[in-house]
């Protein structure tokens, strides 16, 4: 922040849509509607008499799997970027819709459901889950949905590139410089060597921009500009319609109480299309880093547990979204356990401190016979003692177990993700009509020690922003295999008055140098929908089992 403030507030920033070349164009692109569509026809005359437009080239569709490759049609280059985006307009595009015509979020959701409510993959397997549900005083089943989100980032990608003397040099809003290299060289058929990636400042990414399909199409734009420098820049709508999405997903639990209503068995079947489909052909099945992702590491003192994972096709590009799977991991588990709470007649924090039993080292390698994803487990092992001292600091900041007037309610939440231990305690309260507010948000993190703790502040404040997001308006849904949001009018993003109003970080100081750095960019976000969902129910007695909640209130 000291380094770049002076820039900042004076506009002399440079992000990846204030990259300036001497001689550029400018060009916009129009792609496929549909995932795994193509351009059938397409005629430019109109787009020709567009004044500053000076040329159209088709981009040819990727193969499926598509990675990081640009998803083809037609590119408008023009003298500026308005005279491009008028052009675009004047396009007249025929479109071959491809195998993903009918892809539909209402149809997509039934069979995701039916496919949780059957046997599926089993990715873990204690004890004899079976025996113990049959023998079980009260069996309790919950589904819970959470919908395709889109990055959007503040900064719609954008990229410029420029071809001299067979040497590629490219500025970008990129967070993967090498991948951007790679991918430029090998689509424009130069040495890696001869490729040069100049990184802006990114105006947000949250893992949309890890993917270098944009500045691909830059590159492309130049070579039929015989090297001219080009700046390729994806408007709004581009950057909800053509993204690589956060995976849709049903997640459906079951458990089995004593009569103490202490739970003896836990079934998790997490139905979602894996970010792996982006890299080969038809995988069905999360990817081992997604199951380590809070799913088959859940930390539970529960002595019969099964995780099942059933088959879920993807039909859009998936790809890295803050947090990635911990979100819908979380939100169900979370949810879940305030559930069973409520079944036993307990208080939802003391019943998920008692899930989460005494504080103890746990190597998931030693899980059954079936645990090794995601980070190396023997490196860094789960300490249930940390979730225990975040989960408590959180309940205490917000003054867990205080009397609130009617329609107010709190909520908790907590998970480990990226090596860290994350809390959030919510405070909401539902007015006239279900509208929905949010007094006060506490969240502690424990991620080791700490080497800026102003920047683990900021990140935990934005990720409480966020995930108010995610919980209450954010989702991008399918017709016809078009995303139908266009805009923020749609895509919903957390504004000033339905943000918290007040936001407490407590950081959990460590002086214990042997433990490993914990992250913090992206384990802040988990935890904050579902403590936001069980406050909810805490006010209303309405139980939240889809995202985002938006009018679930006013009914």
């Amino acid at each position: 922040g000291l380094v770049d403030n002076h820039d900042f507030t004076t506009g002399k920033a440079i992000y990846g849509i204030d990259a300036r070349a001497e001689g550029m164009f400018y060009a916009v692109v129009a792609r496929p509607p549909v995932y795994g569509g193509k351009v059938a026809s397409y005629d430019a005359a109109d787009t020709l008499k567009v004044p500053g437009v000076v040329k159209v080239i088709a981009i040819a569709p990727p193969p499926i799997p598509s990675e990081f490759e640009p998803l083809g049609g037609v590119a408008v280059i023009a003298r500026n970027t308005w005279a491009a985006i008028k052009g675009r307009e004047a396009l007249k595009v025929n479109w071959e819709d491809g195998p993903n015509a009918a892809y539909s979020s209402d149809t997509y959701r039934a069979r995701l459901s039916e496919a949780a409510s059957k046997p599926g993959k089993v990715v873990r397997n204690e004890g004899d889950v079976e025996r113990a549900m049959a023998g079980a005083a009260k069996r309790v089943s919950a589904e819970y949905y959470i919908p395709h989100l889109a990055q959007s980032p503040m900064e719609p990608p954008a990229a410029l590139v420029r071809i001299v003397d067979g040497a590629a040099e490219a500025w970008a809003c990129t967070q993967a410089p090498q991948a951007t290299r790679g991918r430029l060289a090998k689509r424009l058929g130069l040495p890696v060597e001869k490729v040069k990636v100049n990184v802006t400042l990114l105006g947000g990414g949250f893992g949309r921009k890890s993917k270098p399909d944009f500045v691909v199409e830059a590159g492309l734009c130049s070579q039929a500009m015989d090297g001219a420098p080009v700046k390729v820049t994806w408007t709004r709508e581009d950057d909800l319609h053509h993204g690589y999405y956060h995976t849709v997903s049903v997640e459906r639990l079951e458990a089995g109480l004593d009569a103490s209503g202490n739970p003896v068995a836990w079934l998790h079947r997490s139905a979602a299309p894996t970010i792996g489909s982006i890299f080969a052909p038809d995988p069905k099945h999360e990817l081992p880093f997604e199951l380590g992702m809070g799913l088959v590491n859940t930390p539970f003192a529960i002595p019969n547990i099964r995780v099942e994972n059933p088959e879920a096709a993807a039909h859009v590009r998936i790809g890295w979204f803050r947090a990635v799977s911990n979100i819908p991991h979380a939100f169900a588990i979370q949810s879940f356990v305030a559930e069973l709470a409520n079944a036993a007649g307990r208080d939802p924090k003391d019943y998920l401190l008692e899930l989460i039993g005494p504080a103890r080292i746990i190597n998931p390698t030693k899980i059954g016979d079936v645990w090794n994803h995601g980070e190396d487990p023997d490196r860094y092992p789960i300490d249930t003692g940390r979730l225990r001292r975040v989960i408590e600091t959180a309940a205490d900041g917000i003054g867990w177990g205080r009397t609130l007037p009617k329609g107010s309610g709190l909520g908790i939440a907590g998970h480990y993700s990226f090596v860290s231990y994350i809390a959030v305690a919510a405070e909401v309260a539902v007015g006239d009509g279900g509208r929905l507010s949010i007094p006060r948000v506490d969240i502690a993190i424990d991620c080791g020690p700490m080497v800026n703790p102003d920047r683990v502040r900021s990140q935990m404040e934005g990720a409480v922003i966020m995930g108010a997001g995610l919980a209450t308006s954010a989702e991008i849904s399918f017709k016809n295999g078009r995303a139908e949001q266009n805009n923020f009018d749609s895509y919903e993003l957390t504004r000033m008055d339905s943000a918290p109003r007040e936001i407490r970080v407590h950081l959990m100081p460590s002086a214990d140098y042997t433990r490993p750095l914990g992250g913090v960019g992206e384990p802040g976000l988990p935890p904050v929908a579902p403590a936001i969902a069980n406050a909810v129910f805490a006010a209303t007695g309405k139980r939240i089992r889809q995202l985002p909640i938006r009018d679930q209130l006013s009914t």
